[in-house]
């Protein structure tokens, strides 16, 4: 159909100078709300990414529907005042013309008049409605009560950040069944007690329609099917976008930019920041305390990063940027405040050891320098001389360029918010320290630095990617100086949930969501079953994908004579199968297979946190590749690719696990299994030579790679789930 772009839409997209991709997102988005009929099981989708623009987007979606018939905008929010304000802020900067010309009335739906008149009904409306009971009631009353007329206008009800607050649901304890959830319900509700109306999710985690489930859970096989979106747009992302696929990606060398984000924080330095303990440390040694030697690392690499960025600036004539960095590990108030005055004593001293011109503040400049020296040089930028960065730290630090905010409450997120709704940066640099009023929505620009401890195993899939406020629109200079801060552990967590939103994501966007995605469990008799979605904890998640390698990492082999016998076991077994293979691709029963993963799993202990083999994970994986073969006569069998006498050595140059025992994209192993990997998983077993001076323990091993068949649908593993009987 066409469309009519008129006064709402022309002046909002000339006003923003909006781009032609986003545009022809906005328009198509509208002419498929005109043309279908969605409801919130079948509801159109504008799907983004975290921090990719989504916002701008529906905006000039609500101005394009009002020039094409609709009358109405609700627009659905978090459930916090934080979120439901910054919303607020932003309609009142971008439709401030239609404010003015008396075409546009906006609301917070707490605080909808109750005399308005005729003249004020029949302007266009936008409300804007928390996701919670007393908003919601708010609105219906305001449509089937106080202005009872409304309900007969054509509303576009936009579900923004949509994922479990809004489709939900939980079984009854009593009957069993699957019930909807509460906020879903009365939305539901309100739809059908309008004349007309269409409902848009706008979202960056679609497979909340993969956790909805019928009104029985499947009892066989292994297939779920998700409820199918009316229709889905693609909000175009920006050529700066910067999301998971750069902070998590696995095969860096040192002459790329991520290879230096990730910065390890030992668990203990977790602890010593919950509350105060003078058997820790006290705030008068928190320039030499090694209980916190991260966290002074990254307020440290934050100044000095962002002086760096700023004499760049200078030197290009640009004007200097503002930049920011978010403490956010806790959401207990006392442990903010804490936070809060670590961060304010270490820059109270940082400031100090400055104007002293000591030799601490050189150290600690010099080291942060050669830091950020190595990931500035890998982007190919230059870096000013360390004696103009001295200089431009010292400005920052006797200037009071330095600033630290505690964000932990409504008030005070209100207090922080600039005219677009954003947190302000007030300063040149912005610490902010706090909790679960940062987890989604509140936008922080110009971050360069993220410290990070909450733990995900807490929290559903989409909440934690929420939390994730580095991703968004970051120039390659920027993150030359950026860096990411957590445990072991939670980057592990936090890894394994972004390839399962890759990999659901791919598996919606090109259509095979059509066929389900594949979640399973080991049940109590150790067999494959299905397993509902909304059971799983995203830190036991392994996601299958063709190709996609399933290894373990981070171990150490057992001592020598430990593990002499089970070596020799080994090597007698899979050299073997070698030897009968007379020349073919040597193939096993997969159970076979199996065994030889539990004797080579004998083989390694973990010394480092964060780091262990998801034995009952990968096993459970191997079996449902093979049993699952699309070549029949292959069905529970396994090809095997061996390698001997390797040497590869236990860390890389920089001190970092390897990661790669089978060479990347070149390995001639690897491409053998990928030539084999079609219809049938393939076990790589490498042979290493485990030598002292390659930071082994002076004995041969074998190391396993799994290779998932080219052949195999998008499927989800949970080596455990929120079901106890699981």
């Amino acid at each position: 159909m066409e469309l009519k772009k008129g006064y709402f839409y022309n002046h909002l997209t000339e006003l923003r100078q909006d781009n032609d991709k986003l545009k022809a997102c906005m328009e198509e988005t509208v002419v498929k709300m005109l043309d279908s009929d969605t409801s919130l099981k079948k509801p159109g989708i504008l799907l983004g990414k975290i921090q990719s623009g989504k916002t701008r987007a529906f905006l000039g979606v609500i101005s394009l529907a009002f020039d094409n018939d609709y009358d109405i905008a609700i627009i659905l929010t978090k459930g916090t005042k934080a979120l439901a304000e910054q919303t607020y802020a932003r309609l009142n900067r971008d439709f401030k013309k239609f404010v003015d010309d008396h075409k546009m009335q906006i609301f917070d739906i707490m605080h909808v008049p109750e005399n308005l008149i005729s003249w004020e009904l029949n302007q266009k409306i936008v409300m804007v409605v928390k996701k919670e009971k007393n908003n919601l009631n708010r609105t219906f009353r305001a449509l089937m009560e106080t202005y009872p007329d409304l309900k007969n206008k054509k509303i576009l009800i936009i579900d923004d950040e949509a994922d479990l607050a809004s489709i939900s649901y939980h079984k009854d304890g009593e009957t069993g069944e699957i019930e909807q959830g509460t906020i879903g319900k009365m939305i539901d509700d309100l739809r059908t007690q309008v004349a007309d109306s269409d409902f848009l999710q706008v979202t960056a985690t679609p497979y909340s329609l993969y956790l909805q489930p019928d009104s029985t859970l499947p009892e066989s096989g292994f297939n779920f099917l998700p409820k199918k979106p009316e229709f889905t747009v693609l909000l175009p992302v920006h050529d700066q976008y910067i999301g998971g696929d750069f902070y998590f990606e696995e095969n860096l060398s040192t002459s790329d930019i991520g290879y230096f984000i990730f910065e390890e924080i030992p668990v203990e330095e977790m602890d010593a920041l919950k509350k105060p303990d003078g058997r820790r440390f006290t705030l008068d040694q928190v320039l030499d305390t090694h209980a916190i030697i991260m966290l002074r690392k990254a307020v440290t690499n934050f100044v000095v990063g962002a002086c760096i960025r700023q004499l760049q600036q200078i030197s290009n004539g640009e004007p200097e940027t503002h930049y920011s960095f978010i403490i956010h590990t806790e959401r207990g108030r006392s442990s903010h405040d804490w936070q809060v005055q670590v961060v304010e004593s270490i820059i109270t001293n940082f400031k100090r050891i400055a104007n002293e011109d000591s030799d601490k503040f050189e150290k600690l400049i010099n080291e942060s320098y050669r830091d950020l020296q190595l990931s500035i040089n890998a982007g190919g930028f230059s870096i000013p001389a360390l004696k103009e960065v001295v200089s431009k730290v010292k400005e920052a630090a006797r200037e009071e360029r330095i600033l630290t905010a505690k964000v932990n409450s409504e008030i005070e997120v209100k207090q922080l918010l600039d005219e677009s709704g954003q947190l302000k940066l007030r300063t040149p640099l912005n610490i902010f320290v706090g909790g679960q009023i940062l987890d989604r929505g509140i936008t922080v620009q110009n971050l360069i630095g993220f410290y990070y401890g909450r733990n995900p195993k807490k929290f559903q899939q989409d909440t934690v990617l929420q939390h994730s406020r580095m991703y968004g629109t970051r120039s390659k200079e920027d993150l030359s100086v950026t860096r990411f801060y957590t445990t072991r552990n939670i980057y592990e967590i936090m890894r394994r949930i972004d390839e399962f939103d890759n990999a659901l994501r791919e598996a919606f966007l090109n259509g095979s969501h059509d066929q389900g995605v594949y979640f399973l469990r080991k049940d109590a008799s150790n067999r494959l079953a299905p397993c509902s979605p909304n059971k799983l904890l995203p830190s036991t998640i392994t996601t299958i994908r063709p190709y996609k390698r399933l290894l373990p990492l981070g171990f150490q082999t057992g001592y020598k004579s430990n593990i002499k016998r089970i070596v020799e076991n080994l090597d007698g077994k899979i050299i073997g199968w070698r030897e009968k293979s007379a020349n073919n691709p040597i193939m096993v029963s997969v159970e076979e297979a199996i065994s030889v993963l539990d004797e080579i799993n004998k083989l390694f202990v973990y010394e480092d946190d964060g780091y262990e083999w998801d034995l009952k994970a990968h096993k459970a994986s191997l079996e449902y590749l093979s049993l699952n073969s699309t070549n029949a006569s292959n069905k529970g069998k396994v090809f095997v690719v061996i390698r001997e006498n390797m040497g590869l050595s236990r860390l890389r140059p920089d001190g970092r696990f390897s990661n790669d025992p089978i060479g990347g994209g070149v390995g001639a192993a690897r491409n053998e299994a990928m030539d084999l990997a079609i219809d049938t998983p393939v076990l790589i077993l490498i042979r290493e030579n485990g030598k002292e001076a390659d930071g082994w323990k002076d004995s041969p091993f074998w190391w396993p790679v799994i290779m998932p068949q080219q052949n195999i649908p998008i499927s989800i593993f949970a080596s455990d789930t929120t079901d106890p009987e699981s």
